[in-house]
């Protein structure tokens, strides 16, 4: 499974992987220290680890980490470590088979976060820097709030394949031919939404090959950005002229490109930048200049194992509209087709549960632009930020007196770890009965993101039971149904309280499929196309 990322990212994302921000400088390389990395950064949450290196006189037979979080700042999912928590301080311990470190020996432990970088580091009681310096105690500059870095992009190919009956599929015969293969992909978009609104598209990501942040033109060329500043700037209007209602416009996206399709009605997008990068628009936050342009977006891969293209509903639910490829034997795959008056059934459907009903958003001039997923709704102030709680609570507390068991993969199938809840934390075993990864219980923030404690780190162990708890938790599945994942689209949504919003998209799609959140690829109910040899795509604005 393939966790769904939004895909444009600040530069410091794309080159954290590797980068490493430290808690103080080893003293001499015969200390024994306790180094810091940050692995990667997508803004609202970052993925961490601690490497202990043995530079004593004599063998470790245990150890522990200790340090301070800045006001706001959080450890969710850890691993290979006990975690203890007092107020902003965390103390790490080693667990019963990674204690003994010999001279010269390293050992890590690792742990997803948010807000700023731990503070004040000690190791079995001495400064992490093995000599008398303080580890440093300033809080890294936070970006503005009106705009906010998107997480870092999934640079490789997803590991499972999607399933041949989850999106519609034409027969070749019922194709026209398909282009030569290309390293420029066309992508044809359709406007038959019945508006007269003129129409803007952006194409946006990161090249996959130099890691740059950029923008292509209409005929594929790809673009760097420069010019960002501390406090953001206007960014060069990139726009591409879109169709007219009843037409299409074809575009070429170039390979190794990961990033975002956007589309506006009535009036080009304000993006800017800063010195970290591209600030996208985020209508939910305060102050932000989209917030009264009806637009939307598709989200993609395009690199060496094909095209991942897919309607994202993630954020917000505006423009509907269906994706599609055709790959070189001639058969295309689409998804994400509103049944007839979709999207008017969805805005009707929110409007009439109390707790969702202020995330409609509708301009003066009374055109709804948007439905905000409950996450951007509660963090605009339009919902409750603890509406998740009282189920969080029980499906947590569930797993104090049975076992839950957690199966990611769904072509390995002996591969399982079991969970068992003590206290805040749940922690999962393997078949040996090694504790390899806990978690301590997410709040409903966590859960609308996926994040923070439900972090997800990129890996085979931690990342997909922290996937798996996600969806089973949006889905209201987790406390009742105690093998995960399990269960079909018809036991999903039935506890209360509940993810109605995803409920309602999922239910007006014609093959049932969304991304209504960030791991709405679990057990395949995502509205995702791939094809590995990609020889057009389409983007299809369909009537509202």
């Amino acid at each position: 499974m393939r966790r769904k990322r939004t895909l444009i990212l600040s530069t410091a994302a794309v080159v954290a992987a590797g980068a490493t921000a430290w808690i103080a400088m080893p003293a001499s390389a015969a200390a024994t220290t306790a180094v810091f990395s940050k692995t990667s950064d997508w803004g609202s949450g970052w993925q961490g680890g601690v490497t202990i290196t043995n530079g004593g006189p004599k063998a470790m037979s245990s150890w522990k980490v200790e340090f301070d979080l800045p006001a706001g700042a959080t450890i969710g999912s850890f691993w290979e470590a006990d975690m203890a928590a007092s107020g902003q301080h965390r103390t790490f311990t080693n667990r019963a088979w990674n204690g003994a470190v010999p001279v010269d020996g390293k050992v890590t432990f690792g742990f997803i976060g948010s807000g700023g970088n731990p503070l004040n580091c000690k190791l079995n009681g001495q400064p992490c820097s093995g000599g008398g310096a303080p580890a440093p105690t300033t809080a890294p500059t936070v970006a503005p709030t009106s705009y906010r870095p998107v997480p870092p992009p999934v640079t490789t190919a997803p590991t499972t394949k999607p399933p041949a009956a989850t999106p519609t599929t034409t027969k070749p015969a019922d194709n026209p031919s398909p282009p030569p293969a290309s390293n420029l992909l066309p992508v044809k978009v359709t406007n038959d939404t019945g508006r007269s609104d003129a129409v803007f598209l952006y194409v946006l990501g990161v090249n996959l090959s130099t890691g740059k942040l950029g923008y292509v033109n209409a005929g594929g060329t790809f673009t760097p950005w420069t010019g960002g500043a501390a406090v953001p700037v206007p960014a060069p209007d990139v726009s591409i002229p879109g169709p007219a209602n009843g037409s299409s416009t074809t575009i070429k996206m170039p390979k190794n490109l990961s990033g975002r399709l956007y589309m506006s009605f009535g009036k080009k997008l304000d993006f800017r930048l800063s010195t970290d990068g591209l600030v996208q628009p985020a209508p939910w936050a305060g102050g932000d200049p989209n917030h009264d342009i009806l637009f939307d977006w598709s989200e993609f891969t395009l690199n060496d194992s094909g095209l991942w293209l897919n309607s994202s509903q993630v954020d917000m639910f505006a423009i509907p509209h269906v994706v599609s490829v055709q790959g070189g034997n001639g058969a295309t795959i689409k998804t994400g087709e509103l049944k007839a008056g979709g999207r008017q059934k969805v805005i009707d459907a929110i409007k009439a549960q109390p707790d969702f009903a202020k995330s409609v958003v509708t301009r003066s001039d009374g055109t709804v632009l948007r439905v905000l997923a409950p996450g951007k709704a509660a963090d605009a102030g339009l919902m409750s930020a603890t509406y998740l709680d009282p189920y969080i609570n029980r499906a947590w507390n569930a797993y104090t007196s049975k076992t839950l068991t957690v199966v990611p993969f769904g072509d390995q199938p002996n591969t399982k770890f079991s969970g068992r809840t003590s206290g805040n934390v749940m922690n999962f075993t393997d078949g040996s009965g090694k504790v390899v990864a806990s978690f301590t219980k997410p709040s409903t923030a966590n859960v609308w993101g996926c994040d923070g404690a439900l972090g997800a780190p990129n890996d085979l162990v931690v990342g997909p039971i922290a996937r798996t708890l996600c969806a089973a938790m949006q889905r209201t599945t987790l406390g009742t149904l105690d093998t995960q994942p399990s269960g079909t689209a018809a036991d999903f949504y039935k506890g209360e309280p509940s993810n109605h919003y995803a409920k309602v998209i999922h239910d007006q799609m014609a093959d049932g499929k969304a991304y209504a959140f960030a791991f709405d690829d679990v057990q395949n109910q995502e509205s995702l196309v791939h094809s590995g040899d990609p020889r057009q795509a389409g983007i299809v604005m369909t009537p509202f």
